[in-house]
C-alpha cells in the first residue's frame, strides 16, 4: 500500500512511501488522514512537551515515525525472490499457485522476521544439508585404443545412415537418445538428429532442437558418430529397413546379425519403440558412450538452461534449497494402481478411471492397493514426504523447490507439506511475468526446466521412481555425489502405519534405515543390469584406488 503526499517545491512532485499492510489494517481512516498532516513547528514555551503530549496529533505523529523507521527496515529485507513489481502497491501479491498463503511465507520471511533458508546452528538441522563422501570419484572415460582406431572410419561412412523416433516425455526421451548414439556406433552408421514423436498425452509437438542442444550434441560425439540434421539426397528414395518393436536387451551382436547385411544394403534403417531394449550390460567402451551421450552432449538448449538457472539462483538466494519431485498427477495414481489417500471421493475418482482404461495400470494386476503400498510400489503422498523429511532433520524453514505437474486434489493433496514447510515453491511461483510464456503448452520443455533446477540444488528426493529420478540419480553421482535420498519405502512404510511410536524412535528408525540412501557412490558391478547412467562407477568413474 502507499501513501501520497504532496510537496511544494514549485512545481507538484509526488513521492511514495510503502507502509506494510498490516500497519495500514490497524489504522482507523481518521488516524490514516492524519498522518498526512504535516505537525506544526513547535513552541519555544517551557510547558511545551506537557501541553503537546496531551494532543492526539502528538502521538500519531509519534506513531507515523515508528511506521516508518519499520517500513524502511522492511525494504532492505525483502525477499530476492519476490519478483520486482513497478506497483508499489502490488508488493506482497505474488501471485503464486496457492495464493491463499500469508504475505510474509510468500516472501520468505519467517514469522519472527528472520530470513528462512539460513542453515540453523542447531547440529541436527545442519547435518540435512551435509553432503556425502563421494570418496575421490571422478569422471573417467578414456577409451580403448580398439575404439579410437575404428572412430576414423565410422564417422567417414557415408553408406549407412539411422534414423530413430522417440516417444514418451523429455527424461524417457533422453534415455532412448542415448540408446540411438550406441547403436549407431554398434552398426558404424551416421545418426540422423532424432526425430521426437508428438506426445499424445500432452500434445508436446516439440522438436528435438526445442529441447537440446544441437549444435553441442554434434560437437561432442564428432570423434564417436558421426550426427546429420538429414538424410542426404542420395538416401532420400531409399527404402529403409523398419524395426517397430525391439526385443528387450539386445546385444551388440544381436544388432550386427540383425540389421547389418539389410542395411549395408538398402542404406537406411528407422526404429521405432527403442525405450530400454538395448542390454544394460555392454561392453567398457560402450558403456563410456553412454555415459558421454548422458552427461556431456545431451545438454538443454540455451534458453531452457538460462530459465533454469536463473529460477535456481532465486531459489538459493537464502541459501541451501531442496528439489523434490513429487509424483502426484492424476495419471500416477492411476498407472500405479495406488490412492492419492486423501478423501473418498477421489479414490473412487481414481478406481472408476482404472475400471474404464484398465490397459493403464501398468502392472501387477492381482495386487490389492494395500499390499501394493507396503511393497513399496506406490508413491509418496504430501504426508509420508512431510514425515519422512521431519525425521531425517530437515528444518521447518528449509526452502523446498517442488518439480511435478498439478497434484490430482490440488492445494489440498499438498497441504501436510505446506503446512510444515512453508517455504514451498515451484518454476510458476519464481518466474517473472511472461517469463513462461514462450514455453506454455510445452510439456517437455517444462520439465526440462524442473531438471535444470533440480540438479542445482543442494538435496534431490523424488516421491517415486521414474525416468527423471533416475537420470538426476546418475547425474549428481557423475557431478561429485550431491545429496540425493532415496526413499526406502518398503522398509520405513511399516513404521508410518505404526501410530503408536514415540517420534523420537519415529525419527531414530528412520534415519537409521536411510544411512545408505543418501547419494553415496554405489557400484553398477553390485547391481548387474542397472543402467550405467545411473550408477557411472565403476565403468565412467575412478579414483586414485580404483582406475
Amino acid at each position: 500500500m502507499a501513501v501520497m503526499a504532496k510537496l511544494k517545491n514549485n512545481k507538484q512532485k509526488l513521492s511514495y512511501i510503502s507502509v506494510p499492510s498490516q500497519i495500514i489494517h490497524s489504522l482507523s481512516s481518521s488516524s490514516l488522514q492524519s498522518l498526512l498532516l504535516s505537525p506544526k513547528k513547535p513552541s519555544r514555551n517551557a510547558n511545551w512537551f506537557f501541553n503537546t503530549s496531551r494532543r492526539p496529533r502528538f502521538w500519531l505523529s509519534v506513531l507515523f515515525l515508528f511506521s516508518l523507521f519499520g517500513m524502511l527496515r522492511l525494504g532492505f529485507n525483502l525477499d530476492p525472490l519476490l519478483p520486482f513489481s513497478h506497483n508499489p502497491c502490488l508488493i506482497g501479491q505474488v501471485q503464486t499457485l496457492f495464493p491463499k498463503k500469508e504475505p510474509v511465507v510468500q516472501m520468505g520471511l519467517g514469522a519472527n522476521g528472520e530470513n528462512a533458508g539460513v542453515e540453523a546452528e542447531d547440529g541436527e538441522e545442519t547435518e540435512f544439508w551435509k553432503q556425502p563422501d563421494g570418496l575421490g570419484y571422478r569422471p573417467c572415460l578414456d577409451f580403448s585404443d580398439e575404439y579410437l582406431r575404428s572412430s576414423e572410419a565410422i564417422v567417414q561412412n557415408r553408406r549407412r545412415y539411422m534414423m530413430v523416433v522417440v516417444s514418451g516425455g523429455v527424461n524417457q526421451q533422453r534415455n532412448q537418445i542415448v540408446d540411438a548414439v550406441v547403436i549407431a556406433r554398434i552398426l558404424g552408421a551416421a545418426l540422423v538428429v532424432p526425430i521426437l514423436q508428438v506426445n499424445v498425452i500432452w500434445g508436446d509437438e516439440s522438436e528435438f532442437s526445442d529441447i537440446f542442444d544441437l549444435e553441442h550434441f554434434k560437437k561432442v560425439l564428432a570423434n564417436d558418430v558421426r550426427i546429420v540434421s538429414s538424410l542426404p539426397s542420395t538416401h532420400l528414395m531409399s527404402r529403409p529397413v523398419e524395426e517397430k518393436r525391439t526385443p528387450l536387451h539386445v546385444t551388440p551382436q544381436w544388432i550386427r546379425q540383425r540389421y547389418l547385411k539389410r542395411l549395408n544394403k538398402e542404406g537406411v534403417l528407422l526404429l521405432r519403440g527403442l525405450d530400454s531394449r538395448l542390454s544394460k550390460d555392454l561392453p567398457s567402451d560402450l558403456q563410456k558412450l553412454r555415459c558421454k551421450v548422458a552427461f556431456h552432449a545431451l545438454r538443454f538448449a540455451p534458453p531452457i538452461l538460462e530459465i533454469g538457472d536463473k529460477i535456481a539462483e532465486r531459489m538459493r538466494a537464502k541459501g541451501s534449497y531442496l528439489a523434490l519431485h513429487l509424483r502426484l498427477e492424476k495419471d500416477v495414481w492411476v498407472r500405479t494402481g495406488c490412492l492419492p489417500g486423501l478423501r473418498l471421493e477421489y479414490d473412487e475418482i481414481i478406481n472408476n478411471e482404472r475400471k474404464l482404461r484398465p490397459e493403464l495400470l501398468t502392472g501387477r494386476s492381482n495386487m490389492t492397493y494395500h499390499d501394493r503400498k507396503l511393497a513399496g510400489f506406490c508413491p509418496l503422498n504430501a504426508l509420508e514426504v512431510m514425515r519422512l523429511l521431519k525425521a531425517l532433520g530437515a528444518p521447518w524453514d528449509t526452502r523446498i523447490y517442488w518439480a511435478g505437474g498439478p497434484p490430482f486434489g490440488g492445494e489440498e493433496a499438498l497441504l501436510p507439506l505446506t503446512r510444515e514447510f512453508p517455504y514451498f515453491y515451484n518454476k510458476n511461483d519464481l518466474a517473472l511475468p511472461g517469463e513462461l510464456e514462450p514455453f506454455a503448452d510445452r510439456a517437455s520443455v517444462l520439465a526440462a526446466i524442473d531438471y535444470v533446477v533440480s540438479e542445482n540444488s543442494d538435496v534431490f528426493m523424488p516421491s517415486h521412481g521414474g525416468n527423471m529420478g533416475h537420470a538426476i540419480q546418475g547425474h549428481r553421482a557423475y557431478a561429485g555425489h550431491k545429496k540425493y535420498i532415496t526413499p526406502n519405502k518398503r522398509q520405513m512404510l511399516p513404521y508410518f502405519l505404526n501410530s503408536s511410536l514415540p517420534e523420537s524412535e519415529f525419527n531414530r528408525i528412520i534415519k537409521e534405515l536411510h544411512h545408505d540412501s543418501l547419494g553415496q557412490p554405489e557400484f553398477r558391478t553390485s547391481k548387474v543390469g542397472r543402467d550405467v547412467t545411473k550408477y557411472p562407477i565403476p565403468e565412467c568413474m575412478c579414483n586414485d584406488t580404483h582406475t
